[in-house]
């Protein structure tokens, strides 16, 4: 059986989930007998290729450099023609949804659908933003589809009408590393919030609960990644009576994201629609208790393992949060069901039911 992944991914995100998933499969895809996977990502910017082993990437770190000259991407598109050519793959697994440049009719072509927010949510994006269109017509294209929940599988056969027969379902895993050390007992306590902050990921619904609590504004509020934080977040929090001296931010690489899991009263995740949503897991995996939405796919990752809350409700937000933070008996439980729900993920248990997505698409079993 042999793989291409096409490097659409690995040229927009330098770091992120996508390209981690795809990092992690063709790693583990690659060490099984019988499998050669591939990823032909010339000019590539994504850092997490530097740790996959060297057979396994086809293609090259741009490094500093922003954008390329016409030599270079033309040298690109040989590269993937002649690897295409070379490899005569059985698979190509498409990255993401503006097409694929390792086209061959030989091979069965396999795309990944991550979510829907783009139908779900349409007003948090700009009027001609083209994903849900590029979406369609990959869907429409390929061979059959992996969907990273159950949720992401009704959604895409509703709103996109896909038979049933083309889509299977793959969840991924995190890797998360807990910290070498533990906490340091003298830091303040802190909710943690991680990742981007806009639209239906919901931060601004945690900033209210926050300050409609007294107990909870008396901590601090920690937020990992998402850029600076905009003049207009600001203001919301201003107006939801929160000291600015409360709000922390900081940036850096996992080991930096899992101490401040580690050391947190809790983790919260309040988004409106995950496809999947691994940082729960993360938290998870670095005993951080979790408090998070009960919609989309969410549920469906944290099964009994976290307090859930109406992420489109304040009060809901702001009781779970007092639930946990400070409530020592409660953040033990939740950290105690973590470490179970933790079993049903890993990245080896993703890579051996997409490699039986692969042979039953390869033998014209899985495909409309």
């Amino acid at each position: 059986m042999k793989v291409l992944f096409d490097a659409q991914i690995f040229r927009q995100q330098r770091y992120g989930g996508i390209s981690r998933y795809f990092c992690e499969l063709a790693t583990r895809l690659d060490a099984m007998p019988g499998v050669a996977a591939r990823i032909v990502a010339p000019h590539h910017r994504n850092e997490y290729l530097a740790s996959v082993p060297a057979p396994v990437v086809v293609g090259w770190h741009l490094g500093r450099w922003k954008r390329l000259g016409k030599l270079a991407r033309l040298a690109g598109r040989v590269v993937e023609r002649r690897t295409t050519a070379r490899e005569a793959p059985d698979i190509v697994h498409e990255t993401y949804y503006w097409g694929s440049p390792l086209r061959d009719p030989r091979a069965r072509r396999v795309l990944t659908v991550y979510d829907m927010i783009h139908e779900r949510f349409p007003q948090h994006f700009a009027p001609d933003e083209p994903t849900a269109a590029a979406k369609r017509r990959a869907v429409a294209e390929a061979d059959h589809v992996i969907c990273i929940s159950h949720c992401t599988k009704r959604d895409l056969m509703a709103l996109l009408d896909v038979p049933e027969h083309k889509v299977s379902v793959t969840h991924l895993s995190a890797d998360m590393k807990p910290p070498p050390e533990p906490p340091r007992p003298d830091r303040a306590p802190y909710i943690l919030y991680v990742g981007d902050r806009g639209g239906y990921k919901n931060f601004l619904g945690v900033v209210a609960a926050v300050g409609a609590s007294p107990a909870l504004r008396s901590l601090r509020l920690a937020c990992f990644g998402g850029g600076d934080l905009k003049p207009e977040e600001w203001a919301a929090i201003d107006r939801a009576g929160i000291e600015r001296e409360r709000i922390v931010q900081q940036h850096g690489d996992d080991t930096a994201l899992a101490r401040l899991y580690a050391g947190a009263e809790v983790f919260v995740y309040p988004s409106l629609y995950e496809g999947f949503g691994i940082p729960p897991l993360e938290a998870m995996r670095c005993d951080c208790p979790v408090a998070c939405s009960n919609t989309s796919s969410i549920p469906e990752v944290v099964g009994d393992a976290a307090q859930g809350f109406d992420p489109a409700d304040t009060d809901s937000i702001r009781q779970a949060l007092e639930a946990v933070a400070g409530v020592p008996s409660r953040q033990a439980e939740l950290v105690a069901r973590g470490r179970e729900q933790l079993q049903k993920f890993s990245w080896e248990r993703c890579a051996a039911e997409t490699l039986d997505v692969y042979r039953r698409v390869a033998g014209g079993t899985a495909h409309a």
